[in-house]
């Protein structure tokens, strides 16, 4: 593993020294308390703590809806926070540097699956037969293209949490940000859920943050960070091999 005064190679995740403080004076809150993490390119992590730990704040700090207090965090070799955000666009930033993935899917219900994952694309500027390309492929890529025309309520839970996925991939950024994504799921959904996420990051050399609670998959983790009282300790996990199990 690389020093945490260097980036990953070709990319990843490295925050060092982030503070976060709410109010001022004797109101103020200290939600993080010098974190410092690193996930290597191709590196799926999980983050575990109990509620109030500082995991919401951190995700968000991470996905620049937030603005740190202090410290410094490079996604994919680009220093984006350096006591002071030092990128002028953080819209474009989270559009195109950044994929989410969250408890609930959040698609567009108004538009078919292979228009929910090439919206983004074509909001970054990329011609709309390419984007329609694009989220075809990462559609095939998980196995669900059958449902490419469907309306998201036409969908199962587990096919829309792959939508999801390859909504957050379309963009093909460095970083995924995935908030409890197997929360509403059954264990083998769950595992499917997480079998694609290591796959994707492995085949997109993407860098991968898993926010969660869930004991079911809290075993496929390699590399586990927890959070308690704003501080991260970093330990060792399981690293289970995913078995191939029925499609979500």
């Amino acid at each position: 593993m690389n020093p945490m005064n260097t980036p990953p190679a070709q990319g990843g995740i490295l925050i060092e020294g982030l503070r976060k403080v709410y109010g001022h004076g004797d109101t103020a809150v200290e939600a993080l308390k010098h974190v410092n993490m690193q996930v290597a390119p191709g590196e799926v992590v999980g983050l575990v703590g109990p509620s109030g730990s500082g995991k919401s704040t951190l995700l968000k700090c991470l996905g620049a809806i937030i603005e740190p207090t202090s410290g410094k965090m490079t996604l994919g070799n680009e220093v984006i926070y350096d006591n002071g955000w030092t990128v002028k666009d953080l819209r474009a930033l989270r559009r195109d540097r950044i994929g989410f993935v969250f408890q609930a899917p959040y698609l567009i219900p108004f538009l078919d699956v292979t228009d929910n994952v090439a919206l983004l694309p074509m909001l970054a500027g990329l011609p709309n037969a390419q984007a329609r390309s694009r989220a075809l492929e990462l559609l095939t890529a998980l196995d669900v293209q059958h449902r490419a025309r469907a309306e998201p309520s036409q969908l199962s839970g587990g096919e829309q949490q792959r939508v999801s996925i390859a909504r957050a991939l379309a963009n093909k950024p460095p970083v995924i940000l995935a908030d409890e994504p197997t929360a509403p799921l059954d264990s083998e959904r769950a595992l499917a859920v997480m079998r694609i996420l290591n796959q994707m990051a492995r085949q997109a050399q993407t860098a991968i943050i898993v926010v969660t609670h869930d004991e079911k998959i809290i075993p496929t983790f390699r590399r586990i960070y927890h959070i308690r009282d704003g501080q991260t300790v970093e330990e060792a996990g399981e690293g289970r091999a995913l078995e191939d199990s029925a499609h979500a």
